[in-house]
């Protein structure tokens, strides 16, 4: 079997930087601009239930970025199909997710699900508009490919 070329671009690459789990930890991280605004708002509206629910929606939300890095990572390094098929399908995959944990969460505890479920859209969204602004930026530079 001949050895493959160094000019072969289709294959994976094992020995590269995980860049996706970076970026979904990086994401994760920028959750503290976002989650304590969040928790603190239905704290004042709906007391410490509120509160509660507000912080359990924001961690679901920033776990979720971070397994969607993780399963990126993992697929890039089998093949470029599996990363496309991950990334097109892990996307529902984990909004599903998100969807059965939070259903799960408010059938077994007593969870103010207005709370959650604005705070889990507001931190999604807010989160990938904080990234978006970092990535402008040029705060990522670390991660280009170049």
């Amino acid at each position: 079997m001949p050895e493959p070329d160094a000019t072969t671009t289709h294959g994976p690459a094992p020995d590269a930087r995980p860049v996706e789990a970076i970026i979904g930890k990086n994401i994760a991280k920028r959750v503290v601009w976002i989650g304590p605004p969040l928790v603190l708002v239905f704290g004042l509206v709906s007391g410490w239930l509120g509160a509660l629910s507000a912080f359990i929606g924001v961690v679901i939300v920033a776990v979720n970025f971070v397994v969607g890095g993780y399963l990126l990572t993992a697929a890039a390094r089998v093949s470029l199909s599996l990363y496309h098929a991950a990334a097109l399908f892990g996307f529902f995959i984990r909004l599903g997710l998100i969807t059965l944990t939070m259903v799960l969460i408010v059938s077994v505890f007593e969870i103010d699900r207005v709370a959650m479920g604005v705070s889990a859209v507001v931190s999604y969204l807010g989160l990938l508009t904080l990234e978006t602004i970092a990535v402008a930026k040029g705060a990522e530079r670390e991660l280009e490919w170049n």
